[in-house]
């Protein structure tokens, strides 16, 4: 097929569906400029450990002859998705970063893979994974600077992302695993209200905090492929029934007056890099009377190693059969983890499962008096190592609370590195916190 005339990489998803629902673009040419920009930048990169250029050709075509037929386009027709692999695809290996699921090879696909290829996405492959969607590094680089992290445990869906791969990826998080590597990037990361994605067909490693969550280039495309994923399903009891969300009107509408934000500095702040220090600063003064300062209650204090507990003690049963057959295959990271938590007692595991409730207590006191918080989405830029992915810390905060949270690339390091601005919300309120996002973007562009 020749190249593409146009550089459909450059527009956003919103842009692109439009173009592909009027027929000005088809579902084939951006698949093509997908794969081009996945060979020109692959083996730098390293974000995909399964990508099949025919296979992702062959979805196009087929979207292209039901448009040409006149059948329904869904919301999502044409645009290409990248997948964590650690999220099930029928026929497509799902290997979870980890060598003792070598060769695995699901025969259904995962509840948010169903409805992305009914929503007319293409699935362009599986993006790489720490280990066992841990704190292992994968192979992949940050697309800004090779010789820095990108983040995990979702890295290879951010790098993507980032690197203009694909529009639109998938990821998880169960303690910072898509606010963290979005901030790294330089991407929008979106991780839902805990239950409102359906988690059937994804590795289980926490039932009680792990979260299926959206990598895009804006919020309001996160907002796009998020809408499609919400739902409920009986095999996760986390979900709920609950009304269409709205998620795309919402966070694309004008909000009815300008948002307030609640500035906090979350446990571990006095650690973070002194860049973010002075950004954030500047950026409460930039937003004058519509962001104040807010002093956590010291309940908040005890979150981390709480969100800890219960991760490490419910992984060491989900992750049973990794530990006793996985032997030297794993990473010395994932045995220790293990270990740790075969070693924590039920009544602080049971002692554990209450805090969010203090938690979300303080919170709503909080939230009835803005629109949402404000606070760094990681404690500065990508570090320059891959044998870490850096640290989570103000990000499983919000995992533990259930709370939705979303990271926009506002800010930038001295080194030239993305530094994310994390807003949290309200419990269900998915859709004014990605309006609030929306606008602090367009805020910032326009300063």
């Amino acid at each position: 097929m020749a190249k593409p005339q146009r550089n459909l990489l450059g527009l956003s998803a919103i842009a692109l569906r439009d173009e592909l629902a009027a027929g000005s673009i088809k579902a084939a040419e951006l698949t093509e400029a997908c794969i081009e920009q996945i060979a020109a930048r692959e083996d730098e990169v390293k974000a995909w450990c399964w990508h099949d250029p025919a296979h992702a050709r062959e979805q196009a075509a087929l979207l292209d002859r039901q448009r040409s037929l006149g059948l329904p386009l869904g919301p999502l027709h044409g645009l290409p998705v990248g997948i964590k692999d650690v999220i099930d695809t029928a026929r497509i290996p799902t290997e979870n970063g980890t060598a003792v699921d070598a060769g695995r090879v699901p025969s259904r696909d995962a509840y948010v893979v169903e409805r992305l290829k009914s929503a007319g996405a293409v699935i362009m492959g599986k993006t790489v994974t720490a280990e066992l969607a841990y704190l292992h590094p994968g192979k992949t680089r940050n697309p800004h600077n090779t010789a820095c992290t990108p983040g995990g445990s979702s890295q290879g869906s951010a790098a993507a992302v980032a690197a203009g791969m694909v529009p639109l990826a998938i990821g998880t998080q169960t303690g910072g695993s898509v606010i963290r590597p979005a901030s790294f990037c330089g991407v929008t990361g979106f991780k839902p209200t805990f239950g409102a994605v359906p988690r059937r067909g994804v590795l289980t490693q926490s039932p009680s905090l792990d979260t299926v969550g959206v990598f895009a280039r804006t919020a309001v495309d996160a907002a796009l492929i998020a809408e499609v994923l919400f739902g409920v399903d009986e095999a996760d009891p986390a979900t709920r029934l609950q009304p269409h969300p709205r998620l795309l009107e919402t966070a694309g509408a004008d909000a009815p007056l300008p948002p307030v934000f609640a500035l906090i500095h979350p446990p571990g702040w006095e650690d973070a890099d002194p860049e973010i220090h002075e950004a954030f600063a500047e950026l409460a003064e930039a937003l004058g009377d519509q962001c104040f300062e807010v002093q956590l209650p010291s309940v908040f204090n005890q979150a981390v190693g709480v969100r800890e507990d219960i991760n490490l003690a419910e992984m060491a049963r989900c992750y049973y059969r990794y530990g006793r057959d996985g032997g030297e295959v794993l990473s010395r990271t994932m045995r220790t983890a293990l270990a740790s938590g075969e070693g924590i007692l039920a009544r602080d595991y049971l002692s554990a499962l209450d805090v969010p409730k203090l938690l979300n207590a303080a919170l709503e006191e909080i939230l009835a008096r803005c629109d949402c918080i404000l606070c760094p989405a990681a404690p500065g830029p990508a570090p320059e190592s891959l044998d870490t992915t850096g640290d989570s810390v103000f990000n499983g905060l919000w995992t533990l609370t259930g709370s939705p949270a979303v990271t926009v690339p506002l800010l930038t390091s001295s080194k030239n590195l993305p530094m994310g601005v994390q807003l949290v919300g309200e419990h269900g309120n998915d859709g004014r916190l990605l309006r609030c996002a929306n606008w602090l973007t367009h805020w910032a562009e326009s300063a």
